[in-house]
């Protein structure tokens, strides 16, 4: 609890009701004596409104009821709460990417929301609803018939040359009949308090999944602030797009995916949530293949027919027949399929056309001309210099404006010289020359002031500049604003939050009710208006592939924490018995075949750090454990948060802390504590993934890297003349000690430890038990024929399996072993190539005509 030190202390019993206070002593700082230190010396920017207080120094009423709220908790509750928070986010992945990096970075929430009252927020909505149809109204006359150039509403020439204008889809009637289903708009306030519009966002606007993020980070963190306040909830919003986006369809229960350009996307972790809430197919290009009229998903039922698809890829890459020849994100044909109306988009290959600079000076009169209106939401004052008159006026104010590229997309827009900041000698000559020789490639705006919010310090409240995203989705029944949104504002005053990155935090937006807030959302249909099922969801090959690889990155992971273990806890010391000499060689030259150590000479202790902790060995615990991690990044959608936690955590006990002695107690607590989340994960895939969904390619990425592993321990450690320690590590390392033990009481022997690595089909440890467990697995998948023929994975699987029945430990050649091996690899390839097919090959299932 925060406390605050009382000046003049009294001594002695007070009277009834009064505290005293003895010297040296201090007391508890109450809620007032709380908000008041909050708010001291708080000074916005001279000149420009701040969301906290008025223009007289005021609270505003909605910040004043949330402080209040606020102040009830005390300083270092608060921060313990929003250290969970950040515990939270970070545990469970919630991650960015910012532009042009190539490491993820936790998704860096702030301690407030951003709040707005109901009134002011209405007259939001109305102005980006009103834009939003305005903008959707441009498009269609610059992909259709022109005719707003032709009257001179708008620049011919500035459209025409936009690298945003896609020809290939002029022409083309959006199947649904919009061009865009999604719309963003960037706000500011003026400094005459009014909100403008900074930028349009019609590419593939991003923000909205990271806006409900926000929403379930504060509410869990603040929950009773969050429940005594009126927070307008924003579930509606999502429900009412996802019905948008199906509206467009032709079936009556569309296929809706999440075209992506994959887990290196600077917002990827946004799109799989996003994917998961809506129930949308998170896909790539290559999941993605147009044939015969039709657009279908590679899925390991073969191809699946895909309604509509949620474009989050830049409009030029999304087919490279066509549009940008370069692209690898796209898919061939798409272009075609659009043009047929095979397929819905949203946001439709060419919108973010009306992103460019050049549309913003015409903005204001084309809402006069197109929806008989004055623009609600305008944007900055703003002057396209390919326009004499507006190249004059800009000109005689040239040192007071600040300039951009005409056709740059809103990403790109705002520099640093956006916001007023000064030009040097040769910028100013560059602009000048500019102006004179290609006036229509810039583009003149009054300099960009941002208005402030309160940020937590810590301690106290500090205003710093803001800006603010909402979003808009078309329904059936017109533009839908999100009762929120998605904030951006800066840690220090000198940052500019026009983008996520360093010194810029996200903050919630909470739009407080003018009545009550409507009952709570979901995104669940009515029950009477779904039919149960008991058959696979949809499972593109491509997520597949992944399961199947986590599971065996996992499995590779632990094989190499139990072959480090095994080198610690005994087998690995030095000893003067050549039999344990001869152990630990054994031990050592596997760590090295498989990648794990750098070489074979070393103590155990320096060995097991490789094996553990070293990422630059590709075979080491971390290397697979990351290697996972990233399996698991393109699974987003798939996976539980606990199932992420866990991954996180795996990778957080292998990671070598920065003062770690490396001891060898050291290094085998490391390795036992990694050995318990490898063994949570499992418990995880067996008990919380439906058997009807991916689950059996993670479990048969498990069990073909396990029956590898337990082949090449028995190879190595269970030769004719093993010694008793070689016996016991093979037994460690299949993890079958006890139940050898509770087996037989004699002690080891080759012929028992190599039936029960190998042969024993009730060990959940020997390759016997993983072969019968792929061959469930694989009878529980679909199949593509109909013919009654065994696919070839199946077949290779009871061809082993049936070796594998007939086989005595005793007799049995390690030569047979060996070539076990080698036909797992067969398996595994096998499995690859029916389940997981690349290029043009894929195959939809047969439809049975005729009966034998």
């Amino acid at each position: 609890m925060s406390e605050a030190p009382i000046a003049e202390a009294t001594t002695g019993a007070g009277p009834a009701g009064v505290e005293v206070v003895r010297p040296g002593e201090s007391r508890a700082e109450g809620p007032e004596e709380r908000l008041a230190r909050w708010t001291a010396g708080y000074a916005p920017l001279p000149g420009l409104p701040d969301e906290l207080v008025c223009a007289d120094g005021a609270l505003r009423p909605a910040w004043d009821k949330f402080l209040r709220r606020l102040a009830g908790l005390p300083d270092g509750e608060i921060a313990a709460r929003l250290a969970a928070a950040g515990r939270h986010i970070h545990d469970t992945g919630i991650a960015y990417r910012a532009y042009g990096e190539t490491t993820e970075r936790d998704w860096p929430i702030g301690a407030l929301p951003l709040l707005i009252e109901g009134a002011e927020w209405q007259a939001i909505a109305a102005g980006v609803a009103q834009r939003a149809e305005l903008l959707e109204a441009v498009l269609s006359d610059l992909y259709g018939d022109g005719a707003l150039a032709r009257a001179g509403l708008l620049p011919a020439a500035a459209a025409a040359g936009d690298p945003e204008f896609l020809r290939p889809l002029v022409g083309v009637a959006p199947p649904g009949g919009r061009h865009m289903h999604t719309y963003a708009a960037d706000l500011a306030r003026g400094p005459d308090g009014a909100w403008r519009v900074l930028a349009d966002r019609t590419q593939a606007p991003s923000g909205a999944g990271y806006a409900l993020e926000n929403r379930l980070v504060m509410a869990r963190a603040l929950p009773e602030v969050y429940g005594a306040l009126d927070v307008e909830r924003i579930a509606s919003f999502f429900q009412a797009f996802r019905d948008g986006l199906a509206a467009t369809a032709t079936r009556d229960e569309p296929r809706i995916g999440l075209m992506s350009s994959g887990p290196y996307s600077d917002t990827y972790v946004e799109q799989a949530v996003l994917a998961r809430y809506l129930g949308f197919a998170l896909v790539e290009g290559d999941d993605l293949l147009v044939r015969d009229g039709m657009v279908s998903i590679r899925t390991v039922a073969g191809l699946k027919r895909v309604d509509v698809l949620w474009r989050r890829i830049d409009g030029d890459f999304v087919d490279p027949l066509e549009l940008n020849p370069a692209s690898r994100l796209g898919a061939p044909g798409l272009v075609e399929a659009l043009r047929a109306g095979a397929v819905a988009m949203g946001n439709m290959p060419g919108t973010g056309l009306v992103e460019s600079a050049w549309l913003a000076a015409s903005l204001p009169a084309l809402c006069e001309r197109l929806l008989g209106e004055a623009l609600r939401l305008p944007g900055l004052p703003t002057w396209w210099c390919g326009d004499p008159a507006q190249r004059d006026a800009v000109l005689e104010r040239f040192d007071a404006l600040a300039f951009r590229p005409a056709a740059a997309p809103a990403q790109g827009a705002f520099t640093s010289r956006a916001f007023g900041e000064g030009r040097d000698e040769a910028e100013t000559e560059r602009l000048r020359g500019v102006l004179r020789d290609r006036p229509g490639d810039l583009v003149a705006h009054e300099p960009v002031r941002l208005s402030t919010a309160p940020v937590w310090n810590g301690t106290r409240l500090v205003p710093r500049p803001f800006v603010l995203r909402v979003f808009a989705a078309a329904t059936p029944e017109g533009w839908r604003v999100m009762p929120g949104g998605f904030c951006r504002i800066s840690e220090t005053p000198d940052v500019r939050p026009v983008a996520m990155g360093v010194g810029v935090r996200a903050a919630d937006v909470w739009v407080l009710s003018s009545g009550s807030t409507e009952a709570q959302a979901s995104l669940l249909p009515p029950s009477d208006r779904v039919p149960v099922r008991r058959v696979p969801g949809l499972l593109p090959s491509r997520a597949a592939d992944n399961l199947f690889w986590l599971g065996r990155h996992l499995e590779r992971a632990e094989a190499v924490i139990r072959l480090t273990a095994c080198l610690l806890d005994g087998a690995g010391s030095v000893s003067t018995a050549e039999e344990d000499r001869a152990t630990s060689a054994r031990i050592r030259t596997l760590l090295h075949t498989w990648g794990a150590v750098p070489s074979i000479e070393g103590t155990a202790a320096d060995l097991a750090h490789h094996a553990l902790s070293d990422g630059g060995q590709w075979g080491s615990g971390l290397s697979h454990a990351l290697s996972a991690r990233r399996n698991a990044a393109s699974l987003r959608e798939r996976l539980s948060g606990e199932t992420w936690r866990a991954l996180s955590a795996l990778h957080g006990a292998l990671e070598a802390p920065a003062d770690a002695t490396d001891s060898e107690a050291a290094l085998l607590d490391r390795a036992e504590r990694a050995l318990s989340l490898t063994a949570s994960l499992a418990g995880l895939a067996q008990e919380n993934m439906n058997r009807a969904g991916g689950f059996a390619f993670v479990d048969m990425g498990r069990r073909v890297e396990r029956a590898v592993n337990a082949c090449r321990f028995a190879l190595d450690f269970g030769a004719a003349g093993a010694s008793t320690d070689d016996l016991g590590v093979l037994l460690d390392l299949v993890d079958s000690r006890i139940s050898y033990g509770a087996r037989y009481i004699l002690g080891v022997a080759l012929a028992p430890v190599r039936d029960m690595v190998l042969l024993d089909p009730y060990n959940p440890r020997s390759v016997a038990f993983q072969i019968e467990r792929l061959a469930e697995r694989l009878a529980g998948l679909p199949s593509l024929r109909q013919d009654g023929v065994t696919e070839a994975p199946a077949r290779l699987v009871a061809g082993l399996r049936g070796e594998i029945a007939g086989a005595e430990a005793a007799t049995l050649p390690l030569d047979t072993v060996a070539a076990w091996e080698r036909r797992l690899w067969e398996i595994a390839d096998a499995i690859g190539a029916r389940y997981f097919p690349g290029g043009s090959d894929a195959a939809r299932p047969e439809t049975l005509v005729t009966l034998a």
